[in-house]
Protein backbone atom coordinates (compact mmCIF):
# COMPACT_ATOMS: atom_id res chain seq x y z
CA UNK A 1 0.00 0.00 0.00
CA UNK A 2 1.09 3.53 -0.59
CA UNK A 3 1.85 6.02 2.18
CA UNK A 4 -1.24 8.32 0.95
CA UNK A 5 -3.45 5.86 0.61
CA UNK A 6 -2.75 3.83 4.11
CA UNK A 7 -3.18 7.75 5.59
CA UNK A 8 -6.28 8.40 3.91
CA UNK A 9 -7.88 5.00 4.80
CA UNK A 10 -6.29 5.62 8.58
CA UNK A 11 -8.13 8.50 8.47
CA UNK A 12 -11.37 7.23 7.58
CA UNK A 13 -11.24 4.23 9.90
CA UNK A 14 -9.98 6.65 12.70
CA UNK A 15 -13.18 8.81 12.02
CA UNK A 16 -15.38 5.30 12.01
CA UNK A 17 -14.11 4.30 15.43
CA UNK A 18 -14.94 7.52 16.80
CA UNK A 19 -18.41 7.26 15.94
CA UNK A 20 -18.69 3.75 17.37
CA UNK A 21 -16.62 4.23 20.53
CA UNK A 22 -19.29 6.97 21.30
CA UNK A 23 -22.14 5.13 19.88
CA UNK A 24 -21.69 2.24 21.69
CA UNK A 25 -20.47 3.40 25.09
CA UNK A 26 -17.12 2.25 25.49
CA UNK A 27 -15.19 3.95 27.93
CA UNK A 28 -12.63 1.30 29.06
CA UNK A 29 -12.11 -0.52 26.15
CA UNK A 30 -11.55 0.94 22.87
CA UNK A 31 -11.44 -0.47 19.10
CA UNK A 32 -8.12 -0.30 17.40
CA UNK A 33 -8.45 0.07 13.94
CA UNK A 34 -4.99 1.42 13.53
CA UNK A 35 -3.27 -1.20 14.98
CA UNK A 36 -4.66 -3.44 11.95
CA UNK A 37 -3.46 -1.29 9.23
CA UNK A 38 0.13 -1.62 10.96
CA UNK A 39 -0.29 -5.12 11.55
CA UNK A 40 -1.00 -5.46 7.65
CA UNK A 41 1.73 -3.30 6.95
CA UNK A 42 4.08 -5.16 8.71
CA UNK A 43 3.12 -8.59 6.55
CA UNK A 44 2.98 -6.79 3.46
CA UNK A 45 5.36 -2.98 3.15
CA UNK A 46 8.56 -2.73 2.60
CA UNK A 47 10.70 -1.73 5.80
CA UNK A 48 11.34 2.33 4.65
CA UNK A 49 7.54 2.30 3.31
CA UNK A 50 5.33 0.17 6.25
CA UNK A 51 8.02 2.36 9.14
CA UNK A 52 7.24 5.73 7.46
CA UNK A 53 3.57 4.51 6.94
CA UNK A 54 3.27 3.26 10.29
CA UNK A 55 4.57 6.41 12.08
CA UNK A 56 1.95 8.46 10.37
CA UNK A 57 -0.67 5.74 11.29
CA UNK A 58 0.83 6.88 15.08
CA UNK A 59 0.64 10.19 14.62
CA UNK A 60 -2.91 10.40 13.75
CA UNK A 61 -3.94 8.06 16.33
CA UNK A 62 -2.31 10.59 18.79
CA UNK A 63 -4.35 13.24 17.46
CA UNK A 64 -7.73 11.50 17.96
CA UNK A 65 -6.58 10.07 21.51
CA UNK A 66 -4.86 13.48 22.83
CA UNK A 67 -2.55 11.25 24.62
CA UNK A 68 0.81 12.85 24.73
CA UNK A 69 2.53 13.58 21.45
CA UNK A 70 4.93 11.01 20.35
CA UNK A 71 3.24 7.31 21.92
CA UNK A 72 1.62 6.31 19.61
CA UNK A 73 3.93 6.55 16.89
CA UNK A 74 6.64 4.73 18.56
CA UNK A 75 4.63 2.25 19.74
CA UNK A 76 3.54 2.10 15.57
CA UNK A 77 6.93 1.99 14.62
CA UNK A 78 7.71 -0.80 17.15
CA UNK A 79 5.07 -2.79 15.93
CA UNK A 80 5.25 -2.68 12.76
CA UNK A 81 9.13 -3.55 13.10
CA UNK A 82 7.80 -6.72 15.58
CA UNK A 83 5.48 -8.11 12.99
CA UNK A 84 7.85 -7.86 10.35
CA UNK A 85 10.56 -10.03 12.35
CA UNK A 86 7.45 -12.60 13.40
CA UNK A 87 6.46 -12.47 9.69
CA UNK A 88 9.27 -14.39 8.63
CA UNK A 89 9.04 -16.88 10.38
CA UNK A 90 5.10 -16.91 10.45
CA UNK A 91 3.58 -17.33 7.38
CA UNK A 92 0.28 -14.99 8.41
CA UNK A 93 -0.92 -14.56 4.54
CA UNK A 94 -4.35 -16.56 5.75
CA UNK A 95 -7.24 -14.80 7.06
CA UNK A 96 -7.00 -16.64 10.56
CA UNK A 97 -3.62 -16.05 10.95
CA UNK A 98 -3.88 -12.63 10.44
CA UNK A 99 -6.72 -12.03 12.79
CA UNK A 100 -4.39 -14.39 15.24
CA UNK A 101 -1.18 -12.18 14.73
CA UNK A 102 -3.61 -8.95 15.56
CA UNK A 103 -4.82 -9.75 18.58
CA UNK A 104 -1.31 -11.01 19.96
CA UNK A 105 0.12 -7.40 18.32
CA UNK A 106 -3.01 -5.73 20.40
CA UNK A 107 -2.06 -7.24 23.40
CA UNK A 108 1.71 -6.23 23.47
CA UNK A 109 0.56 -3.01 22.13
CA UNK A 110 -1.94 -2.18 25.09
CA UNK A 111 0.85 -3.58 27.79
CA UNK A 112 3.26 -1.16 26.47
CA UNK A 113 1.19 1.73 25.78
CA UNK A 114 -0.32 0.90 29.42
CA UNK A 115 3.27 1.10 31.26
CA UNK A 116 4.50 4.13 28.73
CA UNK A 117 0.66 5.96 30.20
CA UNK A 118 1.46 5.28 33.26
CA UNK A 119 5.15 6.54 33.45
CA UNK A 120 3.92 10.42 32.72
CA UNK A 121 0.46 10.19 34.14
CA UNK A 122 -0.23 10.95 37.15
CA UNK A 123 -3.53 9.36 37.58
CA UNK A 124 -4.02 6.57 40.40
CA UNK A 125 -5.40 3.35 39.16
CA UNK A 126 -5.89 4.41 35.32
CA UNK A 127 -3.02 1.83 34.84
CA UNK A 128 -4.84 -1.16 36.23
CA UNK A 129 -8.18 -0.19 34.14
CA UNK A 130 -6.36 -0.54 31.12
CA UNK A 131 -4.78 -3.57 31.78
CA UNK A 132 -7.94 -5.53 32.55
CA UNK A 133 -9.42 -3.70 28.83
CA UNK A 134 -7.29 -5.51 27.65
CA UNK A 135 -8.95 -8.55 26.41
CA UNK A 136 -12.09 -6.63 25.15
CA UNK A 137 -9.50 -4.72 23.41
CA UNK A 138 -7.93 -7.93 21.80
CA UNK A 139 -11.65 -9.43 21.10
CA UNK A 140 -12.41 -5.70 19.11
CA UNK A 141 -9.18 -5.74 17.21
CA UNK A 142 -9.46 -9.14 15.92
CA UNK A 143 -12.93 -8.61 15.18
CA UNK A 144 -11.67 -5.43 13.38
CA UNK A 145 -8.98 -7.22 11.11
CA UNK A 146 -11.28 -9.99 10.27
CA UNK A 147 -14.09 -7.55 8.82
CA UNK A 148 -10.88 -5.44 7.21
CA UNK A 149 -9.17 -8.16 6.01
CA UNK A 150 -10.92 -8.38 2.47
CA UNK A 151 -10.31 -4.79 1.62
CA UNK A 152 -6.87 -4.54 2.86
CA UNK A 153 -6.15 -7.27 0.26
CA UNK A 154 -8.04 -5.62 -2.50
CA UNK A 155 -5.95 -2.52 -1.63
CA UNK A 156 -2.32 -4.65 -1.89
CA UNK A 157 -2.53 -8.63 -2.94
CA UNK A 158 0.99 -9.12 -2.35
CA UNK A 159 2.09 -12.60 -1.58
CA UNK A 160 6.06 -11.95 -0.85
CA UNK A 161 6.75 -12.65 3.00
CA UNK A 162 10.13 -10.97 4.51
CA UNK A 163 12.97 -13.33 4.57
CA UNK A 164 14.52 -15.15 8.02
CA UNK A 165 16.95 -12.66 9.70
CA UNK A 166 16.36 -9.99 6.82
CA UNK A 167 14.65 -6.82 8.77
CA UNK A 168 15.71 -4.27 6.29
Amino acid sequence: MKFLATTALALVLLSIEAVLVRSFGFEVTHLDVTLVLVVFLGLRASTLEGAISSFAVGYLLDVFTGRPMGLFPFLAVLTFLLVRVAAAYVDARSRSLFVLLTAAASFAHGVLATLLWSLVSRTEGGALASIGALPGQMLLTAIAALVLWPLLRRLDPGHERPQAGVLL
